[in-house]
């Protein structure tokens, strides 16, 4: 594998033109999702066209990132640093996201309205029994996280197979957790406009959901790259925010099931 010889630590980027348009796409984005609550003709298609749009661009961005530190060499011991307090600086960021909706959640039901009986949950609700599919999904989830750091581990002791059939059984960990938490939402006895507490419930779960969802693209192209020798025992930059992503949207599903699950029902 080719590499440019670096006389610096530092990644000088290159002009780029991803970080205008990833931000004229997410623009659609709103001004689409806002449009069409509101029933405007256009609002639909500015969404989708501004989300597709997006994801493109997030593609494209990211093969220019993978190509700066696989194949020229610009992701040096200092960049890497960098990068990883990045990341590190954007789960913070989630983790407020987050607090948010728990923070709601706990607002409504240590001081539930007359509204909704006056108790939490509301009264006449029937809620979700926390030890059929959520409990499940616990299990999976946290065996996911165990799968995905034996494939660091095996990245980093340079076994390539072992490596490759952990981060398989993490996607597809993933995928058994997503189909799980579909069937849920399509079999509950109550929905997002059911008072605050569907509202809460489905806001929660349902953003964590999302954030599932984009991990498991994230360990699928650690995987893909893994395959394609991008990942090195010195070098895995990628695979490390990956796993730390993926552990950070364990620690949340933790705190759902205990929280709205468990406790709140």
């Amino acid at each position: 594998m080719l590499k440019i010889k670096q006389t610096h630590s530092f990644h000088l980027v290159d002009p780029s033109p991803w970080p205008i348009l990833a931000g004229l796409s997410a623009l659609m984005v709103t001004f689409g999702g806002v449009l069409t609550m509101h029933f405007y003709t256009m609002g639909t298609s500015l969404l989708f066209f501004g989300f597709d749009l997006l994801c493109i661009i997030a593609a494209a961005w990211w093969s220019s990132v993978i190509r700066e530190g696989t194949f020229e060499g610009q992701h040096t011991a200092r960049v890497k640093k960098g990068l990883m307090m990045g990341m590190l600086l954007f789960i913070v960021s989630e983790i407020m996201f987050f607090f948010a909706f728990f923070f709601a959640f706990f607002y409504v039901s240590l001081n539930p309205s007359p509204a909704i009986g006056g108790v939490w949950p509301p009264f006449l609700y029937e809620t979700l029994n926390a030890f059929g599919v959520p409990f499940l999904n616990t299990v999976i989830l946290l065996t996911s996280g165990a799968t995905i750091t034996v494939a660091h581990e095996a990245i980093i002791g340079g076994s390539k197979t072992h490596a490759v059939l952990s981060l398989g059984a993490t996607i597809v960990l993933a995928v058994i957790f997503t189909s799980l938490q579909v069937l849920e939402y399509a079999t509950s006895p109550f929905t997002i406009s059911d008072s605050v507490y569907g509202s809460t419930f489905f806001m929660a779960t349902g953003f964590h959901g999302f954030h599932v969802f984009i991990g498991t693209i994230f360990i699928l192209v650690c995987l893909f790259r893994l395959l394609a020798d991008h990942f090195t025992v010195e070098h895995h930059c990628g695979f490390e925010c990956a796993a730390w992503y993926w552990h950070f949207v364990d620690v949340v599903w933790l705190f759902l099931f205990i929280t709205i699950y468990w406790w709140g029902s």
